[in-house]
């Protein structure tokens, strides 16, 4: 096997296919042939001595051995990137950059509140701060699109590193005036005598209401849906209705007192954790893994 294949333009091209799903595709982002494109990866797979896609009608699927090498250049090109930074912080450059990708209820105010604080420290630190669905945040640190994923979980995810793991559990909300809102605890029963404003069926916490209410024979019959949180918990504002959400993505409406939150006793709602993720291997750059550390100590403030 000829290695320095490895670190060639055929990695790059490679790469760009696996990105797009197609020859043409990579091509057309590369701004070449589609027929270059195509000699790079038989020149790989010529090389390799393996093909590394499935062809099919609509597109080119990594195979296993495909799977294998894109893993192992999207680790090269992130250590590059780390000692491109250590040698900066050699030279006495205190910068860096931090990509995070989180869900909704961590994008919004939880880790804009955290980032400026970190900031003050180490003002030379940039961040991209992208808010995604929960699957779309595993895959981005899965893929090194983010050097971070926060986000909530209800089990492991193959090839990611938990860095920080801490209860979330899912909380009733609803406006301060609500009958029900001066109660120290609830259940989904009492709950469901209100309207409901709900989650989209593909999130995680409405799949955490959907077993819970399947496993205790309840139906969910909500008023409104959206795939975002917010409108759900602004409609709550000036209704007699519910919604279901973490306490990390309310605190400013509880600290004015428009909304109350109360615990739900129900055993699937309290088995939801909020994550901080990594990519499994990876050794993360010094801004990265400092801001994880800032994000431990502020939970551990919290109590």
């Amino acid at each position: 096997m000829n290695q320095r294949v490895l670190q060639e333009m055929a990695l790059r091209y490679f790469m760009e296919v696996v990105h797009a799903g197609s020859v043409t595709e990579a091509a057309a982002r590369l701004d070449v042939a589609p027929s270059a494109v195509s000699r790079q990866i038989a020149r790989l797979e010529r090389e390799l001595d393996t093909l590394l896609f499935d062809r099919r009608a609509r597109g080119m699927v990594l195979n296993s051995a495909g799977e294998l090498l894109a893993a192992h250049a999207r680790r090269t090109w992130l250590d590059i990137e780390r000692v491109t930074e250590d040698i900066l912080a050699l030279r006495g450059l205190r910068v860096g950059q931090v990509r995070i990708a989180a869900t909704e209820g961590f994008a919004y105010e939880f880790l804009p509140t955290l980032i400026a604080q970190f900031q003050t420290q180490r003002p030379g630190i940039v961040f991209l701060l992208d808010m995604c669905v929960q699957s779309e945040v595993v895959r981005r640190v899965r893929e090194g699109e983010a050097d971070i994923g926060v986000t909530v979980s209800l089990s492991s995810e193959r090839g990611l590193e938990v860095e920080l793991r801490h209860p979330a559990p899912v909380l009733a909300v609803m406006a301060a005036k609500h009958p029900l809102a001066l109660k120290r605890q609830l259940s989904l029963t009492q709950v469901l005598a209100y309207p409901l404003a709900l989650p989209a069926p593909a999130s995680t916490l409405r799949q955490l209401l959907d077993i819970s209410c399947s496993r205790q024979g309840l139906h969910l019959e909500p008023v409104v849906t959206s795939t975002h949180l917010y409108p759900l918990v602004n409609y709550v504002i000036g209704t007699q209705a519910i919604t279901f959400c973490g306490e990390t993505a309310l605190r400013q409406h509880l600290a004015s007192g428009a909304l109350r939150a109360v615990p739900l006793r129900d055993r699937e709602m309290n088995e939801r954790h909020f994550e901080v993720q990594s990519l499994a291997g990876r050794h993360l750059p010094d801004a990265a893994r400092a801001f994880i550390n800032h994000l431990r100590d502020a939970l551990a403030r919290e109590g």
